[in-house]
């Protein structure tokens, strides 16, 4: 049984779905999900789920997988993405793992193994009893003064994840980001293809991102936003930091016009994207793929997975 696995990865609105659409019908290939949004129902116009008509031509798994209320953590997709390409290659089909969400791409590129220890009743009964007298942004404060890294990862909402990098430093005296930089050690057992999907002139990302809200409007945004809402969307420690829905709160509450609302929610999505770029720069032996600068960005990221594929 071949190890091959394609990731493709890049910003948001870089094209990765359709460059990963055309080479899953060229290569018999299962699309993998690396997005941390669309692993919830009902979160489908703000996360770019891929559409009915998509599902129904190219299978896709990791997606709408857990309800909005559900937390879900790095090492839990990890470990389900892994039996999930295991199972696409044992059916002697390519798995294309696609995405934007730099932990999850991290997780299954690096083969990161994720801190497993059982740790003392008393320090976890401790820091949650905390949690709740001090509140999530104190106890993310606490955690940024022994951890900043893995504290710029989290919102004060996520108090489960808080919690566990905490408890971590106080049962072992070494941080949840030293665990995790140790944990790079281990070969993965799949031969990864990583391209990511770039663009050399940054305005022509931001244009497209720009653009894609707008759709996004047209295409029944704001009513999905406020059935989310209904639903608890904003009570989820996970679910809510997703960009695309907080934003319209201000305008749902009335304390905001929709057009302050929706250029609020241009620019984090924005933010988002230098972010993601940030990321995948650290992928220096990935193949990257300028859309700006390619006549036909699909056909290159095809060639280069045809490539791959012939080659010992």
């Amino acid at each position: 049984m071949s190890n091959k696995a394609v990731i493709i990865t890049g910003p948001t609105a870089s094209g990765k779905s359709s460059a990963a659409l055309c080479a899953a019908k060229k290569h018999n290939g299962v699309i993998i999900s690396a997005d941390s949004m669309q692993i919830y129902r009902s979160m489908d116009i703000g996360s770019a789920k891929p559409t009915a008509e998509e599902t129904a031509c190219v299978e896709h798994r990791m997606i709408d997988i857990l309800d909005i209320g559900e937390q879900y953590s790095v090492a839990d997709y990890k470990q389900r993405a892994e039996r999930e390409i295991a199972s696409v290659l044992s059916s002697g089909r390519l798995p294309i793992i696609c995405g934007g969400t730099g932990l999850y791409i991290d997780a299954l590129y690096y083969n990161n193994e994720y801190c497993q220890f059982d740790c003392p009743p008393e320090i976890r009964e401790s820091l949650t009893a905390e949690l709740r007298c001090i509140g999530g942004e104190a106890m993310l404060k606490r955690l940024a003064a022994v951890d900043p890294e893995s504290a710029a990862k989290l919102h004060p909402k996520d108090h489960k994840r808080i919690v566990r990098a905490l408890e971590v430093y106080y049962a072992t005296g070494s941080t949840l980001t030293e665990f995790n930089a140790q944990s790079r050690n281990k070969q993965s057992e799949y031969d990864f293809l990583n391209i990511v999907l770039c663009f050399r002139d940054r305005e022509k990302l931001y244009e497209r991102i720009n653009s894609r809200v707008d759709k996004m409007v047209a295409d029944g945004l704001i009513e999905e936003t406020k059935r989310l809402i209904s639903q608890g969307l904003l009570e989820s420690a996970t679910a809510s930091q997703a960009i695309g829905y907080k934003e319209l709160c201000g305008y749902l509450s009335g304390n905001e016009t929709l057009e302050e609302a929706l250029e609020l929610l241009k620019r984090r999505t924005r933010n988002y994207a230098k972010r993601q770029i940030t990321w995948f720069n650290r992928y220096t032996d990935a193949v990257r793929i300028y859309k700006d600068e390619c006549e036909d960005v699909d056909d290159a990221v095809e060639r280069e997975i045809t490539h791959f594929l012939n080659k010992g």
